[in-house]
């Protein structure tokens, strides 16, 4: 570490989407900006999740399109491959996993960037290697959120993947057991299975996704036994055993047996990267689950942090909203405060399940007034139409009469939840929804339905 610290004016340390934000746009508002990152500039969504997962479940639902022609508009002969996904991911996606263009961008926007492990040594300053640097207006958190494995007897020292190997895979294994139903795990499942894997998901808890609503959980529990995987809900793994030759075989508890697979998909759980951050430094629990802050994004003074390090959601959106309110509050810019009352999360599977606010069950945990309302979306009218591939359902939960959580799942119900979680973030009435025209024959027109459904 060199004897004096070069004084600037921000340190960011970790270049993930959040990170890189909020280094990129204090650089161009003309602060000296040091951006530290250990590992690729951009994080986790270019590289290993958002960007190429999505390429990846393109291509698989561009096959099950293909298989469901002959069921609409005549035949069609699918001939999976993995080639074209790989070779998109690698050129398109990640540059082969090299982050020289991110890098040169934030260096064109007057930053510096630093490579190295950066670890707090006290309230405004932060060293990286043998530098230390002096952070005169603050210094901001993003250092994201890693893969988490369960204490399994035998899992570590095993060849296992995580989301990384996953994504970075270009032959695909023959077989594959996926531990964890979350949506990472879901929707991995799904693309290699329709890419000809057989796949089998153990999920601890009584059914897939279990942080959304239990319908939506139902569905897609249907899709991906639709696809050949095999569902385990309600199991747990209790040992892991790993040859070269034979592959993995996972034991499960309570008599259930074990099931094989040539490779072991870990995928239960992320955890934000706090480790080694010298928060102790600062006052902060180091040993904590993700770092406290204010409607500011504020966890001492002078330390802000955003994206999976702050704990409401590891997902790129929650990253750039919060990087948003950080940049503004270190600028001295007048903005709205964090609010979390409506948090959207989509998971990418056919059909998509997009949730924003409360489910049913947190709404009763709350003592709200709960009224639910809920529709088919097969029978609605542009999911009769749809036909093939139609399986879905809005579910509505309002407090009194104010919507407070939605699901939306379907062939997009992803874009269809964006006017829900306007309706819950704008607190609008439900007279207000009643009373709105719904463009006919959409899928969204199912909102109607569910409102009509309201208990």
């Amino acid at each position: 570490m060199g004897d004096v610290a070069q004084r600037v004016d921000v340190v960011v340390v970790g270049l993930g989407v959040g990170g890189e934000e909020v280094a990129g746009k204090l650089a161009e508002a003309g602060l000296t900006v040091v951006g530290i990152e250990s590992n690729l500039v951009g994080g986790e969504c270019p590289y290993w999740g958002c960007i190429p997962s999505k390429m990846m479940i393109r291509g698989a639902n561009a096959l099950e399109e293909a298989r469901r022609v002959a069921k609409l508009a005549g035949s069609a002969t699918v001939h999976p491959d993995w080639t074209p996904i790989a070779k998109r991911i690698r050129e398109e996606a990640t540059d082969d996993w090299d982050d020289t263009v991110a890098v040169e961008r934030f260096v064109g926007k007057g930053g510096r960037f630093v490579r190295g492990y950066a670890a707090l040594t006290g309230p405004n300053t932060v060293a990286v290697g043998d530098e230390e640097f002096e952070a005169t207006r603050g210094i901001v958190l993003a250092t994201g959120a890693a893969p988490v494995a369960p204490p399994i007897e035998g899992l570590a020292g095993t060849p296992y993947w995580t989301n990384r190997e996953a994504i970075e895979v270009e032959q695909l294994p023959v077989s594959l057991v996926v531990l964890g139903g979350g949506a990472i795990g879901v929707e991995l499942a799904q693309v290699f299975a329709r890419f000809g894997v057989r796949v089998t998901v153990v999920e601890a808890a009584d059914h897939l996704l279990p942080f959304d609503e239990p319908e939506a959980a139902d569905l897609v529990r249907a899709a991906l036994e639709a696809d050949g995987v095999t569902v385990r809900t309600g199991m747990h793994a209790t040992r892991v055993l790993y040859t070269e030759a034979d592959g993995f075989a996972v034991e499960i508890g309570g008599g259930a047996g074990s099931v094989t697979g040539d490779r072991l998909l870990v995928a239960t759980g992320r955890r934000g990267r706090l480790a080694d951050l010298g928060l102790e430094t600062i006052g902060l629990d180091a040993s904590a689950r993700a770092i406290e802050t204010d409607e500011r994004m504020r966890a001492a003074d002078g330390i802000w942090a955003v994206g999976d390090v702050a704990g409401h959601g590891a997902f790129t959106h929650m990253a750039m909203y919060e990087a948003g309110i950080a940049i503004r509050d270190i600028l001295g810019q007048e903005g709205p405060p964090a609010d979390y009352r409506a948090v959207p999360r989509v998971t990418f599977t056919d059909p998509e399940v997009g949730t924003v606010g409360l489910t049913e069950a947190e709404a009763r945990d709350r003592g709200m007034n709960v009224r639910v309302g809920q529709t088919d979306l097969t029978t609605s009218s542009r999911g009769w139409i749809h036909k093939e591939g139609n399986a879905g359902l809005i579910k509505l939960i309002a407090d009194g009469d104010l919507l407070v959580g939605a699901t939306s799942v379907g062939p997009m119900g992803g874009e269809v939840l964006s006017m829900l979680t306007l309706a819950v973030h704008a607190r609008v009435p439900l007279p207000q929804l009643r009373s709105m025209i719904y463009a006919y024959p959409t899928f969204h027109r199912a909102v109607e339905d569910a409102l009509r459904n309201l208990g």
